[in-house]
Order: C-alpha cells, then structure tokens, then sequence
C-alpha cells in the first residue's frame, strides 16, 4: 500500500465554494475559476513499474490490462468504485494514481488539488479520432488545462417495460406528475446529482424560471426542482443507486418505468421488453475521464496507461465491455460489431448529446455564466436532496 503525504486543510474541506475569475466563467476553454496551482508533468520517465486505479466496475479488466503490463512492466492494481463520493474520498488518500471520474466528482477533485492537469502532448493517442463532444467540457477543463482524458459517455434514459407502457413516453412527465399512470411503480435515481433532473425537465415546461443550465441553480431554481422532487416522491416505489438494485426492480416487477444509464441496456437487452428512450425535453447524462492524483508517485505508468487505453481497440474493448459510447471514434470503423455498438450507443450523434447534459459538479460560481446571483453548491444540494427523502 502506497503512503503518501496528503494536501493539508485546503484539499481535506469540502471545497464546493469556488470563487469566480473571469467575467462570464466559461469559454471555448471550458471553465475559468479560481483552483489551486498543481504543476503538470512536462515529460515522461522511466515506467515506475505499477499502477493504482481507481475505476468503475469494467473499466480496468485482464483482457486488456495484462496486455498493457507486458508492454511497458506496469503493474496494474485495481480498486473498483461503485459511486463518484467513494471516487472522491478514496482519491484523497492520496493512495491512487488514476481515477476514471464522472463530471459529479471531476470538479471536486480538481478544486480539492486532489488531481493534476494533463499534459495532452504525452497522450499521443489523444488526437482528431477523440470524438468532439467530449473535449474542453466545463467539467474537466479549468482556466484553460485540461484534467481529463475521455472514456466513454452515455445518457440518463427513459426506461420502460413495454408490456406495461404499452406506448413509448416521449415526455418524462409519467415520473414527474401525480396523475402518472404508473405511480407506485416508478423508479429514481439515489443521489443529490438527481437534483438537475427535476431542473431539466422544468427548464422546459417552467421557462419562466430562467434555468438555462440544470448544474447552474440559484435558490429558487434549486427550491423549484426540490418542490418538483417532492412531488416525485409521493408516486416513487423505490430509489435506486446500485444498478443491481434497479435491474432487479425491473425484472422483478416492482418497477415499470423510470431512470436508468444506457450501460443498464445490456444487462436487460435479452429481455425485449425493456426498452430506453431520450424524451423531449432531453436529460443528465455522464462523461467519464481519466484523471491523474496530484500525489501520483507512478505518474509515468499513469500516462503511459491514458495513452493506451486512448487507443481505439483499448478504448473499444473498455466501452464495449461497460455498455457506453465509447471516446475515440476510430474504433466505430474496426468492425461490423464495434459499428453495431457505436450505433446503439449514439457514439458520433452529436446531434443525440446536444440534449444530454453531462454530470457537473454545482458551485457558487453559475457555470451558465450569470453574475449577478450566487448559484447553488453542491454541499448545498446534498442539504436539500436530504429534505426530499426526508
């Protein structure tokens, strides 16, 4: 086990209160706000000979990680994360060298220095075939630096049980409103990041409340898709946050439409019944990104490990096996069954993400670029999503 010497005070707090140091927060650079100044690696050394990630489940496995070992004699140690809090709170044991992060934990690493930004001209793999949408988002790319080095990504669908919703919803008002048809049968997703949900769908049939950006809510945003919560609440069966725990619901019975992630698909893609839909007024959705420890005391295996999975058979194999869209393109034109793959998982319909808004992590800062109201931070989300199971 690694022991390192951990950032003091600054990256132990909370750190979800970020001061703002531009005049709109954002650009084509993604965000601009104030993080501590970490040093970036300028060029790459002798392999350290291991490696410790911390991923979700899928993400590092043998039939690739061996592969990597034999090439460059890094060992590869896997600690597997079933939420982005665990994520977070085991990066800042400083025991970890890379973290495959989602947008709801990236932001609070990076303000934590509990990550480091990367250097893009050691990643040769890193290049045109990376697909668009998922470079220089204001999630993992801070004052122009980049944090992260894109995975896959997937959308926060509609899914259903067709033998029950008989007809395709187009609409998430059949888990929002009380006169659904399946109250009592429908599921939501367990965590204060569900918080933007309820913000999507108001920003939609709610225009009047000005939200333009779900991760960007001021207080009465943020009380609007509490009361919207609540109202959920009262038509909710069960929440979920172990996706065991939903696949079973479905397959049991107990649930007939509700949240679920794209990778759930195939899990239940045996079972015709099951379907997925991205409704009308569009939905959350997840980037993942490698991201570097700050205290990484391997970080040539650490590079030389997001160079290698940034290679399309490697960042293939990664997607296919997790049930996501994969990042480098390239890998969509291997084969007929990575085309297959790609296609279900819109990897190259922008057009699809352009309705999908990726996991961010909320700060006072609004990251919609208003200045002149305080948004909402994620400590004060947590707060409130405690008010709404309550």
């Amino acid at each position: 086990m690694k022991k390192k010497v951990l950032i003091p005070a600054f990256a132990s707090a909370a750190l979800l209160v970020l001061a703002g140091c531009s005049s709109d927060g954002q650009s084509g650079d993604g965000l601009f706000i104030d993080v501590p100044d970490v040093p970036m690696l300028e060029e790459l050394g002798e392999p350290e000979g291991s490696l410790d990630i911390v991923a979700w489940s899928g993400f590092v496995e043998p039939a690739w990680a061996d592969q990597f070992t034999e090439e460059t004699g890094c060992v590869v140690n896997r600690r597997v994360a079933g939420t982005s809090d665990e994520m977070v709170t085991l990066m800042r044991t400083g025991e970890y060298d890379l973290v495959s992060a989602s947008g709801d934990a990236s932001l609070r690493l990076i303000a934590g220095g509990d990550v480091a930004p990367i250097n893009l001209d050691l990643i040769p793999n890193f290049g045109d075939d990376i697909v668009e949408g998922m470079k220089g988002q204001i999630y993992d790319t801070i004052n122009g630096k980049s944090y992260g080095v894109p995975i896959g990504r997937g959308a926060n669908i509609l899914q259903y049980n067709s033998e029950v919703v008989t007809e395709e919803p187009t609409s998430w008002s059949v888990v929002w409103e009380t006169d659904s048809p399946y109250a009592g049968q429908i599921t939501a997703y367990d965590a204060p990041i569900y918080i933007a949900d309820a913000a999507v769908y108001l920003m939609y049939h709610e225009p009047e409340l000005g939200i333009t950006n779900p991760y960007a809510l001021d207080q009465t945003q943020l009380d609007a898709a509490i009361e919207l919560l609540k109202q959920q609440n009262t038509i909710v069966s069960e929440y979920w946050a172990d996706p065991v725990a939903q696949i079973t619901s479905f397959v049991g019975g107990t649930t007939v439409v509700g949240t679920s992630w794209e990778v759930l698909r195939k899990f239940t893609e045996d079972t015709e019944k099951f379907k997925g839909t991205l409704p009308v007024e569009g939905s959350t959705g997840w980037s993942d990104a490698w991201m570097i420890s700050s205290q990484s005391d391997s970080p040539n295996c650490a590079y030389l490990w997001m160079d290698y999975t940034s290679s399309a058979e490697v960042n293939g194999q990664i997607a296919m096996n997790f049930g996501m869209a994969p990042a480098n393109a390239a890998f969509c034109e291997t084969s007929e069954e990575a085309a297959a793959h790609c296609e279900q998982f819109n990897a190259t319909n922008e057009e699809y993400f352009d309705n999908v808004w990726y996991w961010t992590t909320p700060i006072e800062q609004c990251v919609d670029g208003r200045t002149d109201v305080e948004c909402t931070n994620f400590q004060q989300w947590t707060q409130a999503w405690l008010t709404v199971k309550g």
